[in-house]
């Protein structure tokens, strides 16, 4: 079978989700869960595991995998929408497979926080177990230029590896030193201002996004028998002035901007606080339908990492949570028939503990479209009480289950109150708000 004909078999585009190098061949993430087929032989072997479709290639063959991502990667008409999508699958594909480990890390620094010497005192400054729960959560977002470099490349078509060593470059002992010491520093002559990029997303992005030609330009000029040595070093090589020269200088004044805009509107209080807190908390909901949140978790991770607390978009994100969990109770109440009455009750579970909004967002709000103002309403209260009383986050846990109050935990046990209180307000007067708007529409289907 030829890469054609796989391709084809997929259904292209239309099947196919990304694609990603691997030592043995490409590993082909499906849109869909259907069981393949395909022949093997000819140096190609298919393994399915659900959704991921591993291409086993011999050494002969590997080279053909290149005419897949070429299939895969061919140029569509570019417009202002197709060009923001794609920067958000970019950034939705490089976070979501670090989930785990900024979960892991999240947990380590509230037990910190919890168990320190800010809330309960069970651990001293000192302890032993208190700076080993405070470095290993540091690490999660200390090394996220290395992480962030492995998972971008695998989005990109980059060989994962060389994603992960650009991060590693770019947070050297030596080269933070240079920066701390504001030396200026040169990369084959040319002038580079070193820079801390720890704990930073988009330098590393934005370089990995031009080693993908780089590599692809130097598969293409350099013989098959040294491949396997040069191609790496010449890709780093040629990818090392663009990167700490233009690209992550260039990430970094991005990052910081939004980083600086939100620390701003976080730290001016008064009326502009209160209202940006509340209308984001009200449209949260439909920034995540739209695939736009990733770009305010990246700026929350940064901020955090920077400043230590985020006063803006973490303090809504309860309510936001809850509300929609409210919106699909508040219909469960209207609704007469048994089936649906469980199904919106299931759709409260699985936010409430599950923390996945999307079987509400889609399952209430889109099949009926007026419970939506319910939510908004409910979004809106719960986030402008979280504005009023200063709630703020010291952690982030992508979570809208229960799991998201630990975001709150660091500060005040006031703080961590009026979070849940934010909660309430938002589950009530969304719940409320759904069934008065439902009970007045008498609603064919209810």
């Amino acid at each position: 079978m030829t890469i054609k004909e796989v391709w084809d078999n997929l259904g292209g585009k239309e099947g196919i989700e990304r694609l990603e190098r691997t030592p043995a061949g490409v590993l082909i993430h499906l849109k869909k869960e259907d069981p393949v087929t395909m022949e093997s032989g000819d140096g190609l072997e298919a393994v399915q595991d659900g959704k991921t479709l591993e291409l086993l290639l011999s050494k002969e063959k590997k080279k053909d995998a290149e005419e897949l991502f070429a299939l895969f990667e061919a140029k569509e008409k570019l417009t202002v929408k197709s060009a923001l999508m794609k920067i958000m699958d970019v950034l939705a594909g490089s976070l979501v497979p670090l989930m785990p480990m900024l979960m892991a890390a999240a947990m380590f620094k509230t037990l910190a926080s919890v168990l320190g010497p800010d809330m309960l005192k069970v651990l001293g400054p000192q302890s032993d177990l208190y700076t080993l729960f405070t470095f290993v959560g540091d690490a999660g977002f200390y090394f996220f230029p290395v992480a962030v470099g492995f998972t971008s490349a695998q989005v990109l078509g980059v060989t994962p590896i060389l994603g992960m060593f650009l991060g590693a470059i770019l947070i050297h002992p030596t080269f933070i030193d240079l920066a701390a010491k504001g030396q200026m520093f040169s990369v084959y002559g040319i002038p580079a201002k070193p820079l801390n990029y720890s704990a930073t997303i988009l330098p590393v992005i934005l370089s990995v996004a031009v080693m993908k030609y780089a590599e692809q330009f130097m598969k293409k000029i350099v013989p098959e028998a040294l491949k396997d040595v040069f191609v790496p070093f010449l890709t780093v090589a040629l990818v090392l002035p663009l990167s700490l020269c233009v690209l992550a200088p260039a990430g970094s004044v991005i990052g910081e901007g939004l980083c600086n805009a939100l620390i701003y509107l976080g730290s001016r209080g008064g009326l502009i606080t209160v209202l940006t807190i509340a209308v984001l908390g009200m449209l949260w909901e439909f920034i995540i339908m739209a695939g736009m949140h990733w770009l305010f978790i990246s700026s929350i991770y940064m901020v955090l990492a920077s400043a230590g607390q985020e006063a803006i978009i973490t303090p809504m994100c309860a309510a936001a949570a809850f509300a929609t969990g409210g919106m699909a109770l508040g219909l469960a109440f209207l609704e007469k028939d048994a089936k649906s009455r469980s199904s919106d009750i299931s759709c409260f579970i699985a936010q409430a503990i599950g923390g996945v909004t999307e079987p509400a967002l889609y399952g209430v709000g889109m099949k009926y479209k007026w419970p939506f103002l319910g939510l908004m309403a409910g979004a809106f209260f719960g986030s402008l009480y979280a504005g009023l009383f200063g709630v703020i986050g010291y952690n982030f846990i992508p979570s809208a289950s229960f799991l998201c109050f630990l975001n709150y935990v660091g500060g005040t046990t006031m703080n961590l109150i009026h979070s849940i209180v934010s909660a309430v307000i938002g589950f009530a007067v969304s719940a409320g708000a759904t069934y008065m708007i439902g009970k007045r529409r008498k609603h064919e289907s209810i």
